[in-house]
């Protein structure tokens, strides 16, 4: 059971990667001004967003 989880935890944290990836290369350097981070910035809340889902689901919805 936990096998399938820990799959199925890297697969979704391996396809946001993936989408993020190509969203950071998608976005073009403006020329002037600081550089634009924001897709990085994507990359960092989709992954704390994924650690703090399955903290949720670790704490409270799994059966033991």
């Amino acid at each position: 059971m936990m096998k399938k989880i820990s799959a199925g935890v890297a697969t979704v944290a391996f396809s946001v990667l993936l989408t993020g990836v190509s969203y950071v290369l998608a976005n073009e350097p403006k020329g002037e001004g600081a550089p634009d981070y924001s897709g990085v910035t994507g990359i960092y809340y989709t992954l704390i967003g994924l650690i703090l889902a399955y903290g949720f689901y670790d704490s409270f919805l799994k059966k033991s």
